[in-house]
């Protein structure tokens, strides 16, 4: 039985990668990106650089620490670039790395989808629910 180099095995695993999978790294990966918050910070990024105050008055909703742990997170797994201009006060910029460029391609569909198409979900829902309601 020939041994395997770690290159090999890797390159193996990657061909066997099954996100349906709990234990595969692209399940986690996936559910990663599916988050909100994380959708919305690389949307927001797609137009170009920002500072963190932009981001926070863009994203409505999120609080102080997700934003920071949503930029943390997508710094890590090399989506976004972090760069700090020494300055007073100091100035931070995030943006999208290529790999981040090509996941915000995605999810700004997914984001122009959900624009255009919520009203059709909203009636689809108001019909289930007037189909659904409890006769009690």
């Amino acid at each position: 039985m020939a041994t395997k180099t770690a290159a090999q095995q890797r390159e193996q695993a990657r061909h066997e990668y099954d996100a349906f999978l709990r234990s595969c790294p692209t399940n986690q990966l996936l559910d990663r990106i599916s988050d909100k918050w994380i959708s919305l910070v690389v949307a927001a990024l797609s137009v170009g650089p920002q500072r963190y105050s932009d981001l926070n008055r863009t994203i409505a909703g999120v609080s102080p620490k997700m934003l920071t742990q949503s930029l943390r997170s997508l710094e890590r797994d090399g989506i976004l670039t972090r760069t700090v201009t020494p300055s007073v006060p100091v100035r931070v910029d995030y943006e999208l790395t290529a790999l981040g460029s090509s996941l915000a391609q995605l999810l700004t569909a997914v984001k122009t989808w959900a624009e255009t198409h919520f009203d059709e979900v909203h009636a689809a829902r108001d019909r289930y629910d007037a189909d659904h309601r409890d006769p009690a």
